[in-house]
């Protein structure tokens, strides 16, 4: 079996894809499992470490508030939407895929869509319960669809093929063994507490972390933070270390980007993040507190609606950034270290809203399309 998987933008979408990718293969070990994104994003890197074929192909999206800046990113874009269809039909070409995967990202919409009208064996997967403009555009085209959440089917508009799965979680995710990632860290008994605001990074949430790391310096607190500043946060954070007066060291490591994200998840106690779709699964499956701070910035404010699943099941408290402050954060942290067995019970509690079986469902399906 040849499976070809198209998948970019975001770790939101490429980590899942991986994750079926790895499935797939375990199932299946003939499979030849080959991908496709754009070399400029985060799938290159992420698929190439993970040793699958890469084939190029360029695609974005188009930007509605029109500055001269995003002008010439829509002509760009222009550009590279005529140059896809050629491109496309060069990959399934140079695949010969006998199925296809589209896990999200602008660079999906070509890849699958190609593939459907040739035939090929088609499926989507949504990671959200708002679903993204790609996948809705798919999901009439597509054999199969999987939804993470029920709220998903109605707005990708094809009930009858869609399955409610859940959120796939890499499998290296559930393997890490807590004392191993603890011990490998120092922790020692000091609360572990995870902050990351995405790849990139995000200014806010730097901020406020930085806040939150000031306290805990100034005050001794019991415990080991690891926060990743993303990208475009390292020089923010720098300049937010000088002059608020704390710097890395026993209790605080800082780094640009998480590589480890199953060992890190394994040792922590708190988890301070976004509330993108792939996160809360993650968080879910191995059943970590949190404090979630959604993104603003994105489609029909999908991450505040992810996020308060969570809180209603008592897993985590969601701050949205509108309302969030150094001291707020700060606060609500210091209110959780207060009250012993908190942060392990929300985490109980965070193990009761995923589906444990996503990648299983997932690879059933996908092994039944192609019989």
């Amino acid at each position: 079996m040849r499976v070809l998987i198209a998948a970019g933008g975001t770790a939101g979408h490429i980590n899942p894809a991986l994750a079926i990718a790895g499935a797939l293969k375990a199932a299946d070990p003939t499979a030849e499992i080959h991908f496709a994104g754009r070399k400029e994003g985060m799938e290159y890197g992420l698929v190439t470490k993970a040793g699958y074929p890469f084939h190029h192909i360029e695609i974005n999206g188009f930007q509605r508030r029109l500055t001269p800046e995003n002008i010439v990113r829509n002509v760009v874009a222009l550009w590279h939407l005529a140059l896809s269809g050629p491109r496309t039909q060069k990959i399934l070409n140079e695949v010969s895929p006998d199925l296809v995967i589209g896990c999200g990202g602008y660079v999906s919409g070509p890849i699958v869509r190609a593939a459907a009208k040739r035939g090929i064996k088609t499926a989507i997967d949504e990671q959200n319960a708002f679903p993204g403009v790609t996948n809705k555009l798919l999901a009439k085209d597509v054999d199969v669809i999987f939804a993470a959440s029920a709220d998903a089917v109605e707005k990708l508009g094809a009930p009858e093929k869609t399955l409610v799965v859940g959120n796939p979680v890499r499998p290296e995710i559930l393997a890490a063994d807590r004392e191993t990632a603890r011990r490998n860290l120092n922790a020692g008994q000091r609360t572990v507490i995870v902050s990351f605001g995405g790849s990139l990074g995000a200014d806010r949430v730097n901020e406020v972390v930085a806040d939150l790391c000031k306290w805990e310096a100034d005050t001794h607190a019991e415990v080991l933070h690891l926060h990743a500043t993303g990208k475009r946060g390292v020089a923010l954070f720098e300049r937010l270390q000088k002059e608020k007066g704390f710097a890395p060291g026993e209790n605080l490591q800082v780094m640009p980007y998480i590589n480890n994200m199953p060992q890190m998840l394994a040792a922590a106690d708190l988890v301070i993040a976004r509330s993108g779709a792939l996160t809360l699964a993650e968080l879910e499956a191995v059943g970590r507190a949190s404090i979630l701070i959604p993104s603003p910035n994105v489609a029909e404010n999908h991450q505040y609606y992810n996020a308060l699943e969570l809180q209603n099941a008592g897993a985590a408290i969601v701050i949205e950034e509108k309302n969030l402050t150094g001291q707020l954060l700060t606060d609500t942290v210091q209110k959780l270290l207060a009250e012993p067995g908190k942060l392990a019970k929300m985490g109980q509690n965070a193990k009761t809203v995923g589906n444990p079986r996503s990648l299983e469902l997932i690879t059933e399906k996908l092994q039944e399309l192609m019989q």
